[in-house]
């Protein structure tokens, strides 16, 4: 295998890191607030908000905004923002209200990626990939000389096997996250060779080398894939084995680390007649949902495949909306469903997929349904820190 590369990772100096990381483009997407308060304190200051495109500003003058973010990614390379962190990973460990999580900073070969329904690829995409919602983040990255991550990736370790063998030297950064997004550090992996052999070694017996699983950022690593794609026609051979677009920067996370959360996703459905749409609502047998109608809970019959039962549920879901009128929405927690079905509607509330299932459901049965699962609350998102090198 040669997926796993060691990068070239940028890192800011000489900053106030509190300032220079924030959390996830894709994070609060309706909360205009959170991020005009993202704004006010990194103003007039090296940071990370001004290398990336909050969603929520998508329609809001995006040619503007994406000009501004590659100047300021210029701008940090000329005026020496960065130093350059070479000959291994980064450590992360970052602790937030689910305990402290342990994360690998390093880089893929987009070569053994793909986010295409079925891939046999040791890198593979969790969940469907939107089509539409990668030609506006191509724009965004096509011309950056730069890339900052908010990927993150699962590997299979119960054992926890490649922690383990990490041999650590300098602390590179250790500080407090802004907005609520407790506290990180990072330290310099020495013996990044031998960690590669360990994640290698998850993988040595099984017939398809499904190494990694995109846990958070699949859009995002989707576009760096088609950025790629779209690249190499124009480069030689030679260049094509090197070029630092054809290696994405990631945070690799075991998916049986205690601090990560793996939460269902809930489908709200909002519309007049409840009776009407649980008559016929029929989602297989041999495992357990629930449902909410006027705040109170009832069991009802679950398919044992979840990925299955969920695609019923949401055909199911569609089909009853286009005949009847209503639409759906997706709920993170328990409580807070079943308290929005006190104003009416249904709530779905689906099982969880254990983690020691979920590499075999997605090697057995391809992408999961979309919003099938949530790893962790809106502040546990990978906040952007490191940087590599992709012109």
């Amino acid at each position: 295998m040669n997926t796993i590369k060691i990068p070239r990772i940028l890192l800011p100096k000489d900053c106030d890191m509190s300032c220079w990381a924030v959390n996830a483009c894709d994070q609060f997407t309706s909360d205009y607030e959170y991020w005009r308060e993202v704004e006010r304190i990194t103003a007039q200051k090296p940071t990370s908000y001004n290398l990336i495109f909050p969603e929520i500003y998508l329609k809001d003058s995006p040619k503007e905004r994406i000009d501004r973010i590659n100047s300021h990614m210029r701008k940090y390379l000329d005026d020496g923002i960065f130093y350059e962190v070479d000959g291994g990973f980064i450590l992360v460990k970052r602790t937030t209200q689910s305990g402290t999580r342990t994360g690998i900073v390093l880089s893929i070969d987009l070569e053994d990626y793909s986010f295409e329904i079925g891939a046999k690829t040791p890198v593979r995409s969790t969940e469907a990939t939107i089509l539409e919602r990668i030609p506006p983040r191509v724009e965004i990255r096509k011309n950056a000389p730069i890339e900052l991550p908010h990927v993150m990736l699962l590997y299979n370790d119960p054992q926890n096997a490649v922690l383990n063998c990490v041999r650590t030297g300098r602390t590179l950064y250790d500080f407090e996250l802004n907005m609520g997004g407790g506290h990180i550090s990072g330290s310099f992996i020495e013996n990044a060779q031998e960690v590669i052999e360990a994640f290698y070694s998850l993988v040595e017996d099984r017939q398809d080398k499904f190494l990694f699983a995109v846990g958070d950022g699949n859009h995002s690593l989707a576009t760096a894939k088609t950025c790629w794609e779209n690249l190499k026609p124009t480069l030689s051979e030679e260049e094509k084995e090197s070029h630092p677009a054809r290696f994405a920067l990631v945070e690799a996370v075991n998916i049986f680390d205690g601090a990560l959360t793996f939460e269902p996703i809930h489908r709200l459905v909002k519309i007049s007649d409840s009776k009407k749409f649980l008559s016929r609502l029929s989602l297989g047998k041999g495992n357990l949902a629930r449902v909410s109608v006027g705040g109170k809970l009832e069991d009802i019959p679950f398919s044992d495949n979840i990925p299955e039962g969920i695609r019923k549920l949401d055909g199911y879901i569609s089909e009853y909306i286009d005949n009847n009128g209503g639409e759906v929405d997706y709920i993170h927690g328990d409580d807070e469903i079943c308290a929005l079905t006190m104003g009416g509607g249904v709530g779905i509330l689906l099982p969880p997929i254990q983690k020691e299932d979920f590499f075999e459901l997605i090697s057995k049965g391809g992408n999961l349904p979309r919003k099938t699962f949530s790893m962790g609350e809106g502040n546990e998102k990978r906040y952007y820190i490191e940087a590599k090198a992709i012109k």
